[in-house]
């Protein structure tokens, strides 16, 4: 079995991700959502599903927000709800695609009434931070156009930031507005914010409190992701990740699923950047769950990002590095190799069991109850989905 040292053992002890919490709700295609028995009805009951998660795992000690998905009366009971299970209220999600208003645009669009509203949701957004304690706003726009000619693409970058000016002066000290990209999807001939360099050109403009978030589904076919990783680490503007997989486009899918070795190598470049536990790079999952259940799919996630950090940490930095230096490509390679098809799952679980943690997390999951449990006494209301 391999060892793993404990350098290695105290950074993944120090390791946190995040959980959305629209991932416990109902999700689907444009054809079909599939309703769960037990799915939550309300954001308390979002909480208690992400708790589960961090109880067995140690590794998901705060909770994402989609606003106004996620709107309560009270956050602050929300927040204390959240602290009674043992995790947090962490990055507060804008939603500026669902409105009829925002058809043409939202931070972007040339109505003044519209933009102010857009701008206004985003303000609302940091008044639910200073009632979460929340630290990072972030931002994905759905905007765009689909035809030549349709827009005055420079003009809706300049205002883009006009609103995004505004958005940030209203941060508090030790709040971060994070700015996502996405190639496409829903706009196919342009989007306003499609790559990693219009994020940067945009936060840059900002501040210091203005950051990129890198989503790992949202990249063109071929896109060398490492390399963007290592570029914002580089330039100390990568906020937050938000992780997933995807074999077409921005699919959702469980992290680690279609590429583990893709994760291997987004990994080995957060290591080598100083990305990893870094209180300024925030690690969230962002991903749905179509068809499996979802608190046993969210804890699978967290634990492919683990068992991919043991393995960059294991990479023989030293050894690499001497290769590269000689111009040895087979042998630089084989380092990496080496790393990833090392196999730490063994060592995983005797570690988490050394902590007080199950061995086997979704085992563990499987035979507690907890769905059979939800599914009984979840029954009633609306269960939560998009746009809920």
């Amino acid at each position: 079995m391999t060892d793993l040292t404990t350098d290695t053992l105290t950074a993944l002890e120090a390791q946190s991700i995040e959980l959305p919490s629209w991932a416990f709700g109902n999700s689907g295609t444009r054809f079909r959502v599939f309703p769960t028995a037990g799915t939550p009805r309300d954001p308390f009951e979002k909480i208690a599903d992400a708790a589960e998660v961090n109880r067995l795992t140690a590794l998901a000690p705060s909770v994402a927000l989609h606003i106004p998905w996620d709107l309560v009366d009270d956050f602050g009971a929300l927040r204390r709800h959240a602290e009674n299970l043992g995790v947090s209220l962490g990055t507060i999600n804008s939603n500026t695609f669902q409105d009829e208003d925002y058809k043409f645009g939202a931070l972007t669009h040339h109505d003044e009434r519209i933009r102010r509203k857009a701008i206004d949701h985003h303000l609302e957004c940091i008044d639910v931070m200073d009632a979460t304690g929340s630290r990072d706003l972030k931002i994905w726009l759905a905007e765009g156009s689909n035809y030549p000619g349709q827009n005055d693409m420079r003009g809706r970058q300049d205002r883009l930031q006009d609103s995004l000016q505004q958005i940030y002066a209203r941060l508090g000290d030790d709040q971060r507005l994070v700015l996502e990209y996405k190639f496409f999807e829903p706009s196919f001939y342009h989007t306003d914010v499609p790559d990693w360099g219009t994020s940067y050109a945009q936060v840059a403009a900002l501040g210091e409190k203005a950051m990129v978030c890198l989503d790992t589904g949202h990249h063109a076919p071929g896109t060398n992701i490492e390399f963007i990783v290592m570029q914002l680490l580089r330039l100390g503007k990568l906020g937050s990740f938000d992780f997933n997989s995807r074999f077409y486009a921005d699919d959702d899918l469980i992290v680690g699923s279609a590429d583990p070795f893709q994760l291997f190598r987004i990994l080995t470049e957060v290591v080598r950047g100083g990305g990893l536990n870094n209180p300024d790079v925030a690690f969230m999952l962002d991903q749905c769950h179509n068809i499996e259940d979802k608190v046993p799919g969210q804890i699978r996630s967290v634990l492919n990002v683990q068992e991919m950090t043991a393995r960059a940490l294991l990479l023989d930095r030293d050894a690499l590095t001497a290769a590269q230096e000689a111009n040895d490509v087979l042998a630089a390679n084989a380092v990496m190799m080496d790393a990833f098809y090392t196999d730490v799952r063994p060592a995983l679980a005797e570690w988490r069991e050394s902590r007080g943690l199950p061995a086997d997390p979704m085992k563990a999951f499987a035979e507690s109850g907890y769905l059979p449990r939800i599914a009984e006494e979840r029954v009633g209301g609306t269960q939560a989905g998009w746009g809920a």
